[in-house]
């Protein structure tokens, strides 16, 4: 009569299609001792497959060589995407002396193609479709006689969930010849203690500057724990927000979404939930959802000054300045020190024409800040548009010192000097922001109004065509083309880049009314008829 544990085993040793699907937790020990025993009497050729996290594989592992000391146990560890295992195996100089061969690393072959399911449910992730087989698995397939014949050895393949459900799946012939699959979930403490690591490693920022393949990782080892049977629902919900924030990381921000909301679905009174969810709520331009989602994140928690800021800067984005600035005050009131709040207040004020309070404000963000470069860029501006063209001159300076590939900065710099008259100085900076960026319309077009006022035809004319070759809907290059053409005295060319121009915008037709560079044609019967005259 079979005891328990042996029971057990023989069900998985039967050909039926196990359902891993279900809320089941296995008995870790159970598993563990039938594994054992059928390691134990295995001889030659055998096909295990073993459910476990990382951690559980080498601890795993570690007991297995502990308990079965007359076995010649090895482990192939990959360490990088593969497509052909029999290989691997093959090259290892010991094969013909090993027992048992523990082999991890598989899913490293399978990241690629789990990518396009990663944030759906983990119900449907493992419905798979037909389609690409991966080249592993389907080497996998065609090889599987090759390796009953050619290596005399048990093989432990020790895999995440997913991974089991490819092989399952997608090499059903390899599969099919397994002598047993058992599941080792994690207990109460190491379900804890994972996900206490994986809650508390990565920002937002920090995840920007991982690889696709290691945020992917990364969510499948976040999924793999939410999907663990001693999972408490408060360790789930701050597992969901982390999701999310890897979701976001990968610009997936619907898949972002619905974690979050996952998450608030388990606790509603998470302020870092509603915050996330405001942020990438703002990603989506879906400003007013997001507005609503940083209220929910402030009444729970009135001092988080991140909210209050980014309601503000999303305020902004709907031109409602008033209240964005309102939102600012209140970040500042909390955190004094917020040199992007003081920034942000300062071009909200800047929208709202009050130029002088704007600077102030950039003041301020430069003083807790000395090398915040947008501040001084934008403080450039506000001082340029209250005509204080030189002062504007050094604050964009001041931005191109501390970021020499701000392109926008030399571009208004140079608008800065061509208004005191220093017309080559001016070219000078447009030739930085193009070299810097060769592809900036806005400085080609800025440029040849400069050649132009020198007198410089040909270079101003080259000029625009470049801003027109770049961006040829762009009126203001076509009317200034025939602006120089006109003034050169080639009538006939300038009246046809008049016309494109006003093809573009009718605006130029009352500019062309009363612009003196058309002095010299507005007599001509072509180009009254192109103002309206």
């Amino acid at each position: 009569m079979l005891r328990p544990y042996e029971l057990i085993f023989a069900a998985i040793m039967t050909s039926n299609p196990v359902d891993w699907t279900e809320d089941v937790a296995p008995d870790p020990e159970l598993e563990y001792r039938a594994l054992l025993r059928s390691l134990r009497r295995t001889r030659g050729f055998g096909l295990f497959f073993v459910q476990c996290s990382p951690a559980e594989g080498e601890r795993l592992m570690q007991k297995v060589r502990s308990d079965l000391p007359q076995k010649t146990i090895d482990v192939l560890k990959l360490e990088r995407a593969i497509s052909n295992l029999y290989d691997e195996v093959a090259a290892l100089p010991n094969k013909d002396d090993i027992e048992i061969l523990f082999i991890q690393g598989l899913e490293l072959s399978l990241y690629e193609y789990e990518q396009d399911k990663l944030w759906t449910d983990s119900a449907e992730r493992y419905n798979y479709s037909e389609g690409s087989v991966p080249k592993l698995l389907a080497h996998l397939n065609l090889s599987r006689e090759r390796f009953r014949s050619h290596f005399n050895l048990c093989f432990v393949f020790l895999v995440p969930l997913f991974a089991l459900k490819y092989l399952m799946r997608r090499a059903p012939d390899f599969f099919d010849w397994r002598s047993g699959v058992l599941e080792f979930a994690m207990d109460a403490k190491q379900v804890e203690q994972e996900s206490q690591r994986l809650s508390l490693e990565g920002e937002c920022e920090e995840y920007l500057t991982w690889t696709p393949q290691d945020r992917n990782v990364r969510i499948l080892e976040l999924q793999a724990l939410l999907e663990e049977t001693q999972q408490t629902p408060e360790r789930k919900a701050n597992l969901l927000l982390e999701q999310g924030t890897l979701f976001n990381a990968c610009r997936n921000y619907e898949a972002a979404i619905t974690n979050y909301e996952k998450a608030l679905a388990i606790n509603p009174d998470n302020h870092q939930a509603w915050y996330a969810r405001g942020n990438t709520l703002d990603n989506l331009v879906r400003l007013e959802e997001a507005i609503a989602s940083y209220d929910k994140a402030i009444a729970i928690k009135p001092d988080d000054h991140y909210a209050w800021h980014n309601r503000g800067y999303t305020l902004d984005a709907l031109g409602r300045n008033e209240e964005a600035i309102a939102s600012y005050d209140q970040a500042i009131a909390i955190k004094p020190d917020d040199h992007e709040a003081w920034c942000n207040r300062g071009n909200a004020l800047s929208n709202l024409g009050r130029k002088e309070d704007a600077i102030a404000s950039y003041d301020q963000a430069i003083t807790i800040k000395p090398d915040l470069h947008l501040a001084w860029y934008n403080r450039g501006i506000a001082l340029s548009n209250l005509g204080r063209k030189e002062d504007a001159i050094v604050s964009y300076d001041q931005a191109i010192t501390i970021k020499p590939d701000l392109h926008l900065a030399w571009n208004n710099r140079g608008n800065a000097l061509d208004d005191l008259g220093r017309n080559e100085d001016a070219i000078a900076s447009y030739d930085q922001a193009i070299t810097i960026k060769p592809d900036f319309h806005l400085a080609w077009n800025n440029r040849g109004t400069v050649l132009n006022d020198l007198g410089r035809n040909e270079e101003a004319i080259a000029s625009y065509d470049q801003a027109i070759k770049i961006k040829p809907d762009d009126p203001g290059a076509w009317y200034n083309k025939a602006c120089c053409y006109a003034l050169w005295g080639k009538f006939e060319e300038a009246i046809e880049n008049l016309q494109r121009a006003i093809e573009l915008n009718l605006e130029c037709r009352e500019w062309a009314k009363t612009d003196a560079d058309f002095d010299g044609i507005r007599q001509d019967e072509r180009f009254r008829a192109l103002v309206g005259e």
